[in-house]
């Protein structure tokens, strides 16, 4: 069984309020979960203390036996100081994989851009290699 750590939303209509659950990974997002650890209520500002309320020990508990949290948990957790903020936050789940291929992209144009220059300065050590080797020899001969 793989956990998740994830938001189940409850509350009315237009007026979310969420559980921060552990939960299997196939159970539906507001079905069977198997730990409350605690709750995240979006509509109250983000310096309230009531925005999140989180059972750290059992958060810590669970990140240590492997659960994975979900994007939002994840950034609800690096708020807090539990894990380390996603490279990805903000970012759309449709434009990461666009983004990726963008990186990839400029990685490899950098990478094209290096050994070019690589190349040259490898030329150019050539170069210089054997007129620093005939210089010590035209110095030898005079002094001998």
């Amino acid at each position: 069984m793989s956990a998740v750590i994830r938001l189940a939303r409850a509350g009315a209509k237009k007026s979310p309020f969420y559980r921060i659950v552990i939960a299997d990974r196939r159970a539906p997002r507001d079905g069977q979960f198997i730990e409350k650890i605690g709750t995240f209520n979006p509509l109250l500002a983000k310096d309230n203390s009531g925005r999140v309320v989180l059972n750290t020990e059992r958060a810590k508990h669970w990140l240590a036996v492997g659960a994975l949290p979900s994007d939002r948990v994840n950034s609800l957790f690096a708020n807090l100081g539990l894990t380390k903020k996603a490279d990805v936050a903000g970012k759309p789940q449709k434009t990461r994989k666009k983004a990726d291929k963008l990186t990839r992209a400029e990685k490899r144009a950098a990478a094209e851009v290096e050994a070019k220059e690589a190349a040259k300065a490898e030329a150019e050590a050539a170069k210089a290699a054997p007129a620093e080797e005939a210089a010590p020899a035209a110095e030898e001969a005079p002094a001998a």
